[in-house]
């Protein structure tokens, strides 16, 4: 019997388990790839945003520049009116200067004449509509714009005016447009990091999702935009104030968690495959157990009534005129029967050790086997001058010396020598039985051991499984294949713990 085959329900486990981690795989990566293209789509929108945006200033700024003009018009304007109405005779018409002068209700104005004695001022706080001179304002009157007005021949007046309470409203509403410009475009824009450069793409105009610290180091900057490089091409931007500028981003955290969200899955699948196999496999081996326990138990039952029975006509044959060697042969079968009718009904329970030396039990055993096998082959054992006592179960003990030495004796085709040697170091005891068979390959001296692994034309392949079992499992020691040459032979070795 020669099965290494693998039992088909571990085959479909593997297979199931390679086909949903496939399918897994292959719906992740489509559903991340358009997610990614998603949040390029995202950006690209977001960068047109900006340079509609910065268009939408720049024609403001433009129009605060012509109101700004216009306004510093309406102040020469308003300055040349009330000096036409000061000079005006008692019969001109003025009407048309006064309109004028009544139409500036919101540029703050202020005449001074070359010496700086103010002759008219408008649209002014009450302290300084009762100031008489232009020195009066101090540092105040950098806020205003000045132009010089000619005034009769050689003479001049000075017009001071500033921008209108309407306009410097206005203004500072843009002004604080344009500082939160980039926290409502790039600090607030979802959750993707982004960085924008100028055409040299090196230069940061502005970042957002980017730790400050990263922003601050030069070296740090140049790293994150080349991984940024190297996971999406820059997005070019046409920004009227900055020119050509390069939107550089990278994946949100959230499409990164996604990509680890597969390998999750395969380690959670990976996991349950593997309690499933290990659980299958357990269930497997104690069923196979209780099997052969059940049919090992029931075996020794069985024997215990011919056993018996054979004892009885051995007394038998004793008392009668027969050549008495026959009865006492048959009497050393009979008691070889009955140990292995108790070894098999030890099989599934735990067995008890007794201190033992095991020179005698290997000795009584060689000599008892070698009347039972080929005359052709002869077992040496190089018994020790001292006893060497462990704690054993004598009958499994037996079992395990009688399997290696019958599996030696089939190995050499009932032709060579068996050599049982002993041997000792401080801390265990080596028994080492030696053959001069066809030996073992390098590749199969592991699977030897396997149960039903069997290289006779007849057999379970047991034997040395059960052997290993006894040996690691009862006795806690080692049973191993020390050294094996094809042609030449084997030696398998036991390894026991030395009684201290």
């Amino acid at each position: 019997m020669n099965n290494h085959r693998q039992p088909l329900w571990k085959w479909l486990l593997f297979a199931s388990a390679v086909a949903i981690f496939t399918v897994i795989i292959i719906y992740s990566n489509k559903l991340i790839k358009k997610i990614a293209q998603e949040e390029r789509q995202r950006i690209e929108i977001w960068a047109g945003a900006i340079t509609y945006k910065t268009q939408i200033i720049n024609e403001t700024e433009r129009f605060f520049d012509s109101i700004r003009i216009e306004e510093g018009n309406q102040a020469t304007i308003f300055a040349k009116a009330v000096k036409k109405v000061a000079e005006a005779s008692l019969y001109e018409d003025i009407t048309f200067y006064q309109d004028i002068i009544s139409a500036n209700k919101t540029v703050p104005t202020i005449i001074a004449s070359r010496t700086g004695s103010i002759d008219a001022a408008i649209n002014l706080p009450d302290s300084i509509l009762q100031m008489r001179n232009i020195s009066e304002l101090g540092d105040a009157i950098q806020d205003y714009d000045s132009l010089k007005l000619p005034y009769y021949h050689r003479d001049y007046v000075m017009v001071y005016y500033k921008n209108s309470h309407i306009y410097g409203d206005f203004r500072e509403m843009i002004d604080n447009l344009l500082e939160s410009f980039f926290e409502e475009t790039v600090i607030n824009s979802a959750s993707v990091p982004v960085i924008i450069t100028d055409s040299t793409q090196i230069n940061v105009i502005a970042a957002g999702n980017i730790d400050s610290a990263v922003i601050m180091s030069p070296f740090k900057v140049n790293a994150q935009l080349e991984e940024m490089r190297k996971e999406n091409d820059p997005i070019v931007l046409d920004w009227l104030d900055h020119g050509k500028c390069y939107v550089f981003y990278e994946e949100s955290s959230v499409l990164k968690q996604l990509r680890l969200f597969p390998f999750i899955q395969y380690g959670i699948i990976f996991v349950f495959v593997l309690v499933a196999y290990l659980l299958f496999s357990v269930t497997k081996r104690s069923e196979e157990n209780r099997v052969w326990v059940g049919m090992s138990k029931e075996t020794a039952h069985q024997l215990g009534t011919p056993i018996s029975s054979l004892m009885a006509w051995t007394e038998l044959l004793k008392e009668m005129p027969v050549d008495q060697s026959i009865p006492t042969e048959i009497g050393k079968d009979v008691h070889r029967l009955e140990t292995i009718a108790q070894r098999f009904s030890k099989i599934g329970s735990v067995p008890v050790l007794e201190e033992t030396d095991i020179v005698p039990i290997i000795n009584d055993f060689t000599s008892y086997l070698q009347t039972r096998i080929s005359s052709m082959v002869k077992i040496h054992f190089e018994k020790p001058d001292h006893s060497i006592v462990l704690p054993l179960n004598k009958q499994l003990f037996e079992w395990v010396i009688e399997n290696l030495c019958k599996n030696s004796a089939d190995a050499m085709d009932g032709k060579g020598d068996i050599t049982i040697t002993i041997t000792e170091d401080k801390n265990k005891v080596y028994v080492d039985v030696t053959d001069t068979g066809k030996g073992i390959p390098p590749k199969m001296q592991r699977r030897i051991f396997s149960p039903g692994y069997t290289s006779k034309k007849r057999g379970w392949g047991l034997g040395l499984t059960l052997a290993r079992r006894i040996i690691q499992n009862y006795h806690r020691g080692k049973l191993f294949v020390k050294s094996s040459v094809i042609d030449q032979g084997t030696t398998m070795r036991i390894q026991l713990k030395a009684k201290h």
